[in-house]
């Protein structure tokens, strides 16, 4: 990762205080390509966060790395991108699950059946086929240096797209992740938006899991998102807070672990998990938080 002559000690003997010359290493192409990644991910994916928290499908990201797992394997036999392939499956799988979402009980369950079959396929596809099994499984650990244009181009349409449908969708949005039956008695179509959500968040899991790998996913989506709740008392606010601690956490972990030459996924995490932990000593706001209010008009959700 780092070239030679990088690094410098900064206290001989102690080789875990080493820094590195972080300027020397933002001219490297693979370190940009990384940095604009995770620059992209801090708009869309913090914001998928605050999805997942709110439809309440906490199971989705060990469900999506399954899915993952099997595109990989079935790009690895067949040709293709295996990247792509792992995109086009977590979409697809977001898609399918979406008719049992009914209740949020019926969509846990969903993503409970679809990451055993996800999983048992992949393992069986892997094992009938004679592929090498360490380029599907490389996925757990992740590669941020690595990051291709089929991640870039995923990650720039997801800051696009899930911004985008937050602002068309706004007062819909609100109405149903507060909660589903008063936004359908409201008029909202929970059906196709839930769909919707549901690829969006698919797709958003997908396109994280080169950065920091399947295991620490969630230092990109969700640890900004009960942050961002602490802070904010609308959607919209709750939103921008999210996209704010996830630049924060992506630029400062990734310049840290640059610095020290540390992995930079575990870095990103802890990152991230020191704001959230920082945020929570804030003493909390007195007026009353979006998920938090039942009684609070449904109009004033979407400011």
């Amino acid at each position: 990762m780092i070239p030679p002559g990088a690094v410098t000690a900064a206290a001989p003997g102690h080789p875990l205080l080493a820094t590195a010359d972080v300027g020397a290493l933002l001219e490297l192409v693979p370190v940009q390509r990384a940095g604009l990644a995770l620059l992209l991910a801090a708009v869309a994916l913090p914001v998928v966060g605050v999805v997942i928290v709110g439809l309440d499908i906490m199971p989705v990201r060990f469900a999506m790395m399954h899915v993952a797992l099997l595109g990989i394997a079935v790009g690895l036999l067949t040709g293709p991108d295996p990247a792509l392939c792992a995109l086009v499956a977590c979409a697809l799988a977001g898609a399918g699950v979406a008719p049992m979402a009914r209740t949020p009980q019926g969509l846990s369950g969903a993503m409970g059946l679809l990451m055993s079959m996800a999983i048992a396929g992949a393992l069986l596809l892997l094992a009938v086929s004679g592929v090498n099994a360490s380029g599907a499984f490389a996925l757990l650990w992740g590669s941020i240096l690595a990051v291709g244009t089929t991640e870039l181009v995923v990650l720039g349409a997801l800051a696009v797209a899930v911004p985008a449908l937050f602002l068309w969708r706004r007062r819909e949005l609100a109405l149903l992740l507060h909660d589903r039956e008063p936004a359908e008695c409201s008029g909202v179509r929970a059906g196709p938006l839930t769909l919707a959500l549901l690829v969006l968040v698919a797709v958003a899991v997908a396109g994280a899991i080169k950065l920091t790998g399947a295991l620490l996913v969630d230092a990109l989506t969700l640890l900004p998102a009960p942050a961002a709740r602490r802070l904010g008392s609308s959607l919209r606010a709750i939103t921008l807070w999210a996209v704010a601690i996830g630049v924060t956490v992506n630029t400062a972990g990734f310049l840290l672990a640059l610095w020290l030459d540390w992995p930079p996924g575990p870095v990103l995490v802890l990152t991230a998990g020191a704001v959230v932990l920082a945020v929570h000593l804030i003493p909390e706001r007195r007026s009353a938080s979006w998920r938090r209010t039942s009684a609070a008009p449904w109009g004033s959700l979407s400011h």
